[in-house]
Order: C-alpha cells, then structure tokens, then sequence
C-alpha cells in the first residue's frame, strides 16, 4: 500500500476531530440539529486552517443514511463515498481551474435536478475569488433563490475579492489561524498515534515554523521525519527549518545584558555558523523578549513551555529593565523588516544586534561621545582675520563621521534576459511572480536561485545549478505549486532541472547581487571623487573606510 501523507491520513472526518475553529463548529451543529440552515455559506480564511474540511464535514451531516445531525455516523455508504470523494451529490468545484461563465452555466443547470442518493445536492465551491466577473453574474440568482434540494459552501483565502452582492447571500465564518499551541498538540496526538519518537523541542519548532496553518505543520512534519530518519530530534529539525536553539537566542541577550560587545559577537558568529534564516532569528528574539516581558510586567506569570530554558529566561529578566527589553523588542521587529535592504542577511542581522548594544538605556554613552557631545555644544569663538590660524582638531578618519553627502545609487543595468524557450508568449515574470507569491523563508531561497526556462503547458520549468537541486524536494515543491499557482489564479507543476549558468541568463538573487555591487562601487567612487574628501584627505591625512558607505536610495530616501 502507498504512504499516505499526514495531512490527508489526519484529515478530520467530524467536526469533534477539528483543531480550533470552535466558533464556526458550534453555529453549524446549532443550525444542523435544530433544522434552521442557510442555503450558502462562506468560509474564509488562510490555507491550511479547516475550510474545505468543515465543508465536506457539512456535506456528511446533511445526507448521513442515519439521519441529519451534526454527528455523522462516518460508516454508513453516504459518509464513506464523502470520505473517499465519490460521493456523486457533493459537487466539488476548484474555481481556479474552472473561472469561466459556461462552468456555472453547468452548475445551474444541474442544480434544478434532485439529488441521487442524498437528502441534498452539495456544491463545493473552492476558492471561489477566482470566478471571473461573468461567471459570478451568473451564480447570483441561484445562490439567491436555489432549489430547496440545494446547498453552497464556497470557500476562499481572499474574500475581499468576492462581490459584494455575493457576499449579501451568504451565511460568512472567518477561520482563525491556528494557535501554535494548537499545532503542537494535535502533531503530539498523530505521533502517539503512529508510533514515532520526538523532542518536545522538535514540535515546538515545527508548530511555530506552521505559521497558523495545520496542513503546512503537517506538511513540514512530513519532511521533517523523513529528514530524521524515522524519528523526531530538535536539532535535526532545526538544521532543516535553519532555525535555531533558544539557549542560543538567549545567549545574545545574555551578553547584550552584559554590555559585552566582544562576547555578543562572538555568539552572532556560532548562530551564523549554522547558516540559518536570519529572518527567522531576529522573530525567535522577538519571541523571546515578549517572553521576558510577560515575566516582568505580569505578577505570577510563568512560562508555559517546561524546558530547559526557562530559569535562564528568569535571571535574564532580573538583568534587564522592562524599557531594555521594550527598545530590543522595537529594533528586532524594525531589524527583521529591513533585513532586505541589508547587503546581506547575515549582516543585517549582526547590525541589529549591534543597534541594540549602541542604544542600551541607562548605561551611559563612551567618555569619548560624551567629550565631542559637550564640545559640539560649545559654540565657537569667532577668529580675527590677523590672528594665525587655529589648531586645528583632529580630523575623523571614519567617512560616516564626515559630512559628506549621500550618493544617489546608480541606475541598475538591464537583466540578461533568458533565451526564448518553447510556449516562451506564456512565460510570468518569475520575479514579480515570486513576490506576489509570498514566497519567503526556504520557499524564496529556492525560487531567487532558479531561473524559468520555460512553459510546457501546465508546467513551468526552473533550471537549478547542481549545488541548489537537494531543496528541491517534496512538501516544500508542492507546497510552492500551491501559492505559483493561486498567485497565476490557475493550477501548475514546478519541474526543476539541472543546469549550469553558462547560458547567460541570471537567476534573480545574481541580478540582486549585481545590482548591490554596482550600486556599492559606484556610491565608493562618488565619494572618492567628491572635492570636499578630497580636500579633506590632502589637508588632514583623511581617509575613507568604504564599509561605512551605502548607496542613497533617491525615491525611498534609505540607504
């Protein structure tokens, strides 16, 4: 027999089976045991949170052979054929594949006939923002007025795109995104379940790394087992997520406490030696130092977690003062949202640290700072024209101590385009295609090194270099399918091919560093050309450390 993933083994076959989601299960089974339902329903909410699952639950209460009630028997003919997907009066649409007007024509058309075996004929509409305007033109009048014998449950991760006159006909339930906590504990059940070891460590990683969604928690706990080889352990996880050790996390806040420059660096090198989503770092600080908050402001608050950690955590918000920890938790979340426009991560990451040891409260600035603070307060004395020249103070030999201007970044040369391949009128921009994807983490490493060579149908093909083809391996390619596709607003296969660069063309992460470089020369030689550091660097022995210059971004005024 094949393996079947978790996420469709595990797959709720009762609304008691659902993780979270009380809200809508508790209105469905009030309307399905008093008989007081609507005729269409809309569930909304992120991917992988119980929307077509609650769906299809629905389906299964309202035909049970057993009688309708809002807990179906699950081994009667009706409920089996809808566990199985052949139950022939459930209607599933995919309206991404199916937007046009002549789809629905279809639907109506059959909607007026009885159901076959049911109590009800059920259509299943998923991801219903897709539908095309006509197409929803079409639909309105039935969903307004169907058959008594006919119900809709349409569902979609972005309702602000439904018209409103379809949103007024409908019975609407907003899914919430799941509470890691939530995750963790149903992952905990599954393993129990099928016999497999884990870390407590391991779960907690992999719920937070779920982002809300139990199907991409599966998804990863999937990879993740695989990874272990048949079991569990935190670091294995880690490695594969490119996350980190709390005590690691802790360890920076330990010498940001301290003052401890030397040693704060020290441990930025040892989390950057496991070449981690630095991104994900500078969110597992934030997480940490809402931790230590919650420690210091809420009397009898403890962590709920039971780990290893947590009488570190305790004498870590001893040393801190709460308004430390409210400025640390403000540079992370700034730091990782400006982690982009670093040169590299790695040292936007270490530049937030070092923001923070610079901007400690309450611990004084250097006497050098304070001296040229007390000195620029001063204002200067004006010189007789006969008297001989003043001696002049040392000049600052950093370029970021200079007054010197900010240079316009440099307009980026043109891509290489790639070579026209087969179906090449088809081909998305894959940068652009990337970003309205969403795609970030490992999903953005992978898809920034690829380039689109072409389309063959429904398949898009990306040509890797040999040292990227081990991340292109199942969930994280179908899961990637998955946000290409509903960012096209259709279905697609990725296909991943070996291939060296010797074509020309760039993958977006080279264009990205290529721009970086020309932009960084060409603000080095603006700088070195200017007439004032020139004039500087003959009089005074100046001199310019070109680490300390960044290209100005005219239009975002960053640098």
């Amino acid at each position: 027999m094949s393996y079947q993933v978790l996420a469709r083994k595990w797959r709720p076959r009762k609304f008691a089976e659902l993780v979270g989601q009380e809200h809508v299960v508790r209105a469905l089974t009030n309307a399905l045991d008093t008989g007081r339902m609507h005729h269409a329903y809309l569930f909304t909410g992120t991917r992988g949170v119980g929307k077509t699952t609650i769906a299809r639950i629905f389906a299964k209460s309202l035909n049970c052979e057993r009688g309708q009630s809002a807990d179906p028997c699950g081994e009667c003919a009706v409920c089996t054929a809808v566990d199985e997907g052949r139950f022939v009066d459930l209607l599933e649409i995919d309206a991404a594949s199916n937007t046009g007007v002549d789809d629905v024509r279809e639907v109506i058309e059959n909607a007026q006939y009885a159901p076959s075996r049911g109590r009800f004929k059920v259509y299943l509409v998923d991801e219903v923002h897709m539908l095309s305007k006509n197409a929803f033109n079409a639909l309105l009048k039935t969903l307004e007025e169907p058959p008594p014998h006919v119900k809709f449950l349409l569902a979609t991760t972005d309702p602000q795109k439904l018209p409103v006159t379809v949103l007024s006909r409908c019975l609407k339930f907003n899914l919430k995104r799941l509470l890691p906590e939530q995750i963790s504990g149903q992952m905990r059940h599954i393993l129990g379940a099928e016999n497999i070891t884990y870390d407590d460590g391991a779960i907690g990683e992999l719920a937070r790394a779920a982002d809300g969604s139990l199907r991409d928690g599966l998804s990863l706990l999937d990879q993740a087992i695989a990874y272990g080889g048949g079991a569990l352990h935190a670091e294995d996880v880690r490695n594969m997520l490119g996350s980190v050790a709390r005590g690691q996390v802790i360890g920076v806040l330990d010498a940001l406490a301290a003052g401890d420059g030397e040693r704060l660096l020290a441990e930025c090198t040892q989390i950057a030696s496991y070449s981690p989503d630095f991104g994900g770092v500078l969110d597992d600080v934030a997480s940490v130092l809402h931790r230590l908050q919650l420690i210091q402001l809420i009397p009898g608050y403890r962590p709920e977690e039971d780990s290893d950690d947590d009488g570190a955590l305790m004498a870590l918000a001893e040393r801190m003062t709460p308004e430390d920890v409210q400025l640390y938790y403000q540079i992370a979340t700034s730091g990782r949202r400006d982690l982009a426009l670093a040169p590299d991560a790695r040292t936007g990451f270490e530049m937030a640290m070092l923001r923070m040891l610079a901007f400690r409260p309450g611990d004084g600035a250097p006497a050098a700072r304070a001296e040229r603070a007390a000195t620029s307060s001063q204002p200067a004395a004006p010189r007789p024209a006969s008297a001989a020249p003043a001696r002049t103070p040392p000049i600052p030999t950093r370029a970021a101590e200079a007054p010197i201007p900010r240079t316009p970044a440099p307009t980026p040369a043109p891509a290489v385009a790639a070579p026209v391949a087969r179906d090449a009128h088809g081909l998305p921009d894959w940068e652009s295609l990337i970003e309205r994807a969403g795609l970030r983490g490992p999903f953005s490493v992978l898809a920034q090194n690829a380039i689109l060579r072409e389309r063959d149908g429904q398949t898009l093909v990306l040509a890797l270099q040999p040292a990227h083809m081990s991340m292109a391996v199942e969930p994280m390619v179908s899961q990637m399918e998955e946000r290409i596709g509903n960012a096209l607003g259709e279905r697609i296969k990725l296909r991943f091919v070996s291939q060296n660069r010797a074509t020309g063309a760039q993958t977006p992460a080279a264009r990205a560093a290529q721009a970086r470089d020309s932009a960084q020369a060409a603000a080095e030689q603006a700088i070195e050309s200017d007439p004032l550091v020139q004039s500087l660097k003959r009089e005074f022995g100046a001199r310019v450390v070109p680490q300390s210059i960044k290209p100005f971004d005219n239009e975002s005024g960053a640098r």
